[in-house]
């Protein structure tokens, strides 16, 4: 039990002195409520190990505060165990089928009572193992091995979900598509290691550029994108140029001396020809794709028909 914290329900902790100094001796940290909703409380807001709830404790009793904690998140586990003052087959029943796990009940048995709680303790522990692994697990099915930022797969679930939500609210959504500049060339002239090396530096800056609700995501192979929830065209566009900038800023590679350049598109929702989630990335990538095709290290924004010669369709050039 040392080190660990648990929450003691009872009306006074002198009713069952017992407990609690075992608890104690444990080396466990205590936390005393003297009712159910202030134990109730103390569960909810604090990082606890084991509740320790009398049956019979005043107001919202131990069998209510189990049940309340068991409608909670299912994604927090608090073991619980109901504490009766004698023996009630009727009450140790109804503790059990709503989720306690366990019952101890007086006359008890230091030892058997230390088991349990140890057991109670045990079963946290485990839980909160397989928690922590299927989070390290989720993580890497959508994280880019190579970038530590989004995967493609992830990407698009975000950006179908995000364009649901937009619809749904109104809201204003904007995509970037980044594909770095002859970058077959840096992985020619200086070897893939490199080029590896680029793309995860390239990463990290994309991250620190934008807000933290943003979505990074390693498109594929040199090519990235930010999608940019909440966001109109024109503030999509400032979030494009500092990019830009940054881009251009950084010094990678051996002795930081290799530079690099971006092109990027930029679309938006609403827009009379984003209908859907696949064609804002389709007017995103046609706008990148302008963006190379006029010589590289720019800005596009996509519009309805593209006239080469219209300023408006570009922002500054590199």
């Amino acid at each position: 039990m040392f080190g660990q914290r648990l929450v003691l329900i009872l009306e006074h902790p002198s009713k069952l002195p017992a407990l609690e100094s075992l608890a104690r001796s444990e080396g466990a940290d205590v936390l005393f409520a003297p009712d159910g909703a202030e134990g109730l409380k103390v569960a909810c807001n604090h990082e606890v190990d084991l509740v320790l709830a009398a049956a019979d404790v005043p107001g919202m009793d131990g069998l209510q505060v189990l049940k309340k904690l068991r409608d909670l998140d299912h994604r927090r586990y608090v073991p619980v165990v109901i504490v009766l003052d004698g023996q009630d087959p009727a009450q140790k029943l109804e503790a059990l089928r709503l989720g306690a796990d366990d019952v101890i009940a007086r006359p008890w048995d230091e030892q058997e009572v230390r088991a349990r709680i140890a057991r109670a303790l045990l079963a946290k522990q485990r839980f909160d193992e397989v928690l922590e692994e299927s989070a390290r697990l989720h993580r890497l099915s959508v994280t880019d091995g190579l970038t530590s930022i989004y995967n493609h797969r992830y990407f698009q679930d975000r950006l179908r979900e995000e364009f649901r939500r937009a619809q749904r609210y109104d809201d204003p959504l904007a995509l970037l598509l980044l594909d770095l500049d002859h970058f077959k060339d840096i992985n020619e002239a200086h070897g893939h290691e490199v080029g590896d090396e680029v793309l995860r530096d390239l990463a990290t800056a994309l991250r620190k550029s934008v807000r933290e609700t943003d979505i990074v995501a390693r498109y594929g192979g040199e090519e990235f994108a930010i999608l940019l929830p909440k966001t109109h065209l024109a503030g999509a566009l400032t979030v494009a140029e500092r990019v830009w900038r940054e881009v251009g800023a950084l010094r990678l590679g051996p002795g930081q001396k290799l530079r690099i350049t971006a092109s990027l598109g930029v679309s938006g929702y609403p827009a009379r020809s984003v209908i859907s989630a696949d064609r804002l990335l389709r007017t995103a990538d046609e706008a990148l794709y302008r963006a190379k095709h006029e010589g590289r290290n720019k800005i596009c924004l996509y519009q309805q028909t593209p006239l080469p010669s219209d300023p408006a369709s570009t922002a500054r050039a590199g």
